[in-house]
């Protein structure tokens, strides 16, 4: 079992629920296990501006699935919910996003999946939830805590647990 970290996030519809649906169907069956799930947050949109905030979060899940299985498997929850990457702006408004953070100590970088994720060390959106469940672990030699601790986090908001 390798341990991999994922980062979730939309920003259209009930976001939440969506969130908790994803990550249901993300972590079925014996493949993939989950550890830990970070609170939601809501964050200022990155990329696009003109648009809602998001609602982020992120898991750590135990799996026997290749990175690029357990890519395709982030993808199938998202069809699945609802998205559809081809009709929509890049980094604009979506039902879901997941994004594969980190597999193991595994540094990939190919056509349509490089690990870590590229742009990991400059999302609050992403850190922050992070480094709520794995402050300690080491990403490409950053402590997760220590990057999220140098990334600009205004506006970014831990939301209460749902009733």
């Amino acid at each position: 079992m390798t341990e991999a970290l994922l980062g979730l996030g939309g920003n259209v519809g009930d976001v939440r629920t969506t969130l908790d649906e994803a990550v249901a169907l993300f972590a079925e069956g014996a493949e993939v296990k989950l550890i830990a799930r970070s609170s939601d947050y809501r964050t200022p949109p990155w990329g696009v501006t003109d648009q809602p905030p998001f609602i982020n979060c992120a898991i750590a899940v135990e799996t026997t699935l290749s990175p690029r299985a357990l890519l395709g498997r982030a993808q199938t929850v998202e069809r699945a919910l609802g998205r559809n990457r081809s009709n929509e702006q890049r980094w604009g408004p979506r039902t879901i996003d997941i994004d594969l953070l980190a597999y193991g100590d595994l540094s990939l970088n190919e056509p349509d999946l490089t690990l870590p994720h590229p742009r990991l060390f400059v999302r609050a959106f992403v850190l922050a939830p992070l480094a709520e469940i794995v402050p300690d672990r080491l990403i490409a030699g950053r402590r997760v805590r220590d990057a999220a601790a140098q990334v600009d986090a205004a506006g970014i908001e831990k939301l209460s647990a749902l009733r």
